[in-house]
Formats: structure tokens, sequence, C-alpha cells
């Protein structure tokens, strides 16, 4: 028999993955505590039983994007094999993949979190915190690491950007956007 417990964390999950199927398809304007609900199957108070409004699914859909992120980075960082320099190409190169495959949950994550939102900001400081323990093997001076951190989140953004503009083609560049971030590694590697 399945306790109240375990009944309320499979309607969370239930309405979280709809949100995030939502969001996905058609933006933050796609997800609605109505369309939620009705994707997720369950009643239409239901997703307010788990979160005041959609500012709080929402970010509780960011927060668990940069959780499954911050997982990747775990196994990544334990992965001994590649070297320093391959190993943020990696990491960097999944961040890309988010921001291609799911531009909507990309934005979604990189939209500032604030205090209301402890397990969002808690999540991306993890994340943070892991991408710049990479970015110090790299470079070996830690001190270093955050400047050239935001440096390569920001040509990640830009790549992103110009990519999902369609922006950064081939035809016009000569290069792709994988290209760019392996050429902008091996300058700081």
């Amino acid at each position: 028999m399945v306790s109240r417990m375990e009944s309320a964390a499979a309607t969370r999950r239930t309405v979280l993955d709809a949100a995030a199927e939502l969001l996905a398809e058609g933006g933050p304007d796609a997800v609605t505590l109505r369309a939620v609900s009705a994707r997720a199957g369950v009643s239409r108070g239901a997703p307010y039983g788990h979160f005041p409004d959609k500012e709080h699914l929402l970010a509780a859909v960011a927060a668990e994007s940069w959780v499954t992120l911050g997982d990747q980075l775990d196994d990544l960082i334990a992965d001994e094999r590649p070297s320093p320099a391959e190993r943020l190409e990696r990491a960097l190169s999944v961040l890309l993949e988010v921001g291609r495959r799911r531009p909507h949950t990309y934005a979604l994550m990189f939209s500032a979190p604030n205090d209301e939102h402890p397990g969002a900001l808690a999540a991306v400081s993890r994340t943070n915190d892991q991408f710049l323990a990479i970015v110090a093997d790299v470079i070996g001076d830690p001190q270093r690491a955050r400047p050239i951190g935001a440096l390569l989140m920001s040509s990640v953004h830009g790549i992103v950007a110009m990519e999902n503009s369609g922006q950064l083609t081939v035809e016009k560049w000569q290069v792709t956007g994988d290209e760019l971030l392996k050429m902008l590694i091996d300058r700081i590697a």
C-alpha cells in the first residue's frame, strides 16, 4: 500500500515533470498551473498543494535542471581518464547541449534565483563551484579560475544565443559552436 507521503511525492514529481515538458515545448508562458495539472493528469488544485504559484514551480524546475547538471559534473570530476582540458570541454559541452536542446529550460536556469527559492540558489551554487574546480584544475591557479570561468560561461551563452537565433552558421563564420568552444579552451589550457 502506498503511504500518503509516497503519494504526495509522486504527485509532486508528476507536476514537476509536466511543468518541465510544457516549458520545453512552449516556454514559460506555456506553463500555467491549469496546463500543468491537465498534463500531469491531476486535479486543478494539486499543483497548489506543492507550489504556491507558477514562479515557485518554475524555480523548482530550474533547481532540478541545475541538480541534473551538477550530477553530470560530479561524474565528470570523478572520471580520471580525461585530461583536465578534456574534462572542461565536456563540462561546457553539456551546458551547450542544454542550451541547444532545451533553450527555454536553459534561459530559466540562468534567470536570477532569489532568496525565496533556496533550493535553486543551492543548486546553482553547487554547480558553479564544481565548474570552477574544473577550470582551476586546467589553469592550475584557483585565484584566476573565477574570471576565466566567467569568460568561458559568457562565451557559452554567446554561442547558445547565436546558434539558437540562427546567427552562428558555418556558412557565415566558417566555424561551429563546438569548434569555438575547443578554440577557447585551447587558448586557456
